[in-house]
């Protein structure tokens, strides 16, 4: 609802979207899809200002996608894939209005990764123009 005004508490906000993508909050992920969809409402409507933190959300996306695939809990298939469709989604954005930064940096991620449903979210973030 803020639009562009959002970027007076980017800092802030910044603090909450990382300590919501980082725990497991059941297995319906309630709190971490919410995260997902408000930190991709942040991106389109504050996209001047996520280049300067793309190595942060970068690192806690990609720690969530890899925590959401390594999950030996109860969250059932179709929520674990909706959390990896959420934070591609996310990463694509920020490729985006990184002027492709995002695409250089998974390379080396994709590179040395083995598991094959990170490898396709990073895939899909890397084949998406």
């Amino acid at each position: 609802r803020l639009g562009i005004l959002i970027v007076r508490h980017l800092k802030r906000l910044e603090r909450v979207i990382l300590g919501y993508l980082e725990v497991c909050d059941g297995p319906e992920e309630e709190a971490r899809l919410g995260i997902l969809e408000t930190l991709q409402c942040i991106i389109e409507h504050a996209w001047p200002r996520m280049p300067c933190r793309l190595p942060v959300l970068l690192k806690a996306l990609l720690k969530m996608i890899w925590d959401v695939h390594t999950d030996q809990g109860s969250t059932p298939e179709p929520v674990k894939a909706a959390l990896l469709q959420g934070a591609t989604e996310c990463l694509i954005l920020l490729d985006r209005c990184s002027e492709g930064q995002v695409k250089v940096l998974l390379e080396v991620v994709y590179s040395s990764c083995e598991e094959n449903r990170v490898r396709e979210c990073i895939r899909k973030v890397q084949e998406n123009t």
